[in-house]
């Protein structure tokens, strides 16, 4: 690592000022393949229709930071019959699929070849509870949207949340587990801080909620990668390690995948909320 340090000494009668430049070389990886493929099968529909994003990752200062794969093959296949599903290249980094069968509690693998490398994911589909009720409150500072459901008592379950108001660009993720309220009401609470007073301006909006079952490998996953998104990257904070996902390069083991190969029951609503 080169580092380069210009000094600039600026007297004058009151005082004397330094200002240091700094310039650090960083270093780069080479760009792995990124997978988004994320098979949500929404409750009341068929879940034929299934769409798989490839890109490659990029280095940090990139100004393209979309690099979309095309010309890869893409399958996922049921472990039970072996029937397979083909995804379609789109030529745009997506992959479609329009015959796609979800099946609760089968077992699916994803097998995708790019660049004469074979990469493979195994995953479950997840069953999902109905939402019971959407609900607001309104403290002194905060208004809390409350979504609430029954969980299963003879399974062990995990569940993935998103919350996503229409004007927000990203949703809000959250994740639970059964371990400690198995059989009994369960509840993800989604907070607008927006220092609400009562002569204050009205505050509305519609908020997007989605409910979905996972896995607890995936659980397990999401958490890891949420703790290292809400970091503060402090001077005393741990740094972050590459967080791999379930996506194994059989060809090459060291020239492993980005992202994650999920499959969800999902069951989802919308909420319009007002301050007043």
């Amino acid at each position: 690592m080169k580092t380069y340090i210009k000094i600039l000494l600026i007297a004058t009668i009151a005082f004397t000022s330094c200002t240091d430049v700094v310039d650090v070389e960083v270093p780069e990886a080479a760009p792995r393949l990124v997978v988004e493929a994320s098979l949500d099968w929404e409750k009341g529909t068929q879940g034929n229709e299934q769409t798989i994003k490839l890109s490659t990752s990029t280095a940090y200062f990139d100004k393209n930071s979309n690099k979309i794969v095309t010309g890869a093959s893409v399958k996922v296949t049921n472990d039970s019959n072996s029937t397979e599903f083909i995804f379609t290249d789109q030529n745009n980094g997506e992959y479609t699929s329009t015959n796609f069968i979800p099946i609760v509690n089968q077992s699916y693998t994803l097998e995708i070849i790019y660049n004469n490398e074979r990469y493979i994911a195994q995953e479950t589909l997840k069953s999902v509870a109905d939402i019971e009720s959407v609900s607001q409150e309104i403290d002194d500072v905060d208004l809390n949207i409350t979504v609430e459901f029954n969980d299963p008592e003879d399974e062990e379950n995990f569940y993935f949340g998103k919350f996503k108001e229409q004007k927000e660009v990203l949703p809000e993720l959250f994740y639970n587990a059964d371990e400690f309220t198995n059989g009994n009401l369960m509840d993800f609470e989604y907070t607008i801080n927006e220092d609400i007073e009562d002569d204050g301006p009205l505050l509305e909006d519609t908020v997007n909620i989605q409910l979905l079952g996972i896995s607890e490998r995936y659980y397990n996953y999401i958490g890891l990668l949420t703790d290292q998104a809400e970091s503060d990257g402090g001077p005393f904070s741990t740094t972050p390690a590459p967080l791999r996902g379930n996506c194994r390069n059989i060809t090459t083991p060291e020239n492993y995948a980005f992202g994650y190969f999920r499959l969800s029951q999902m069951v989802q609503t919308s909420f319009t909320y007002s301050s007043k």
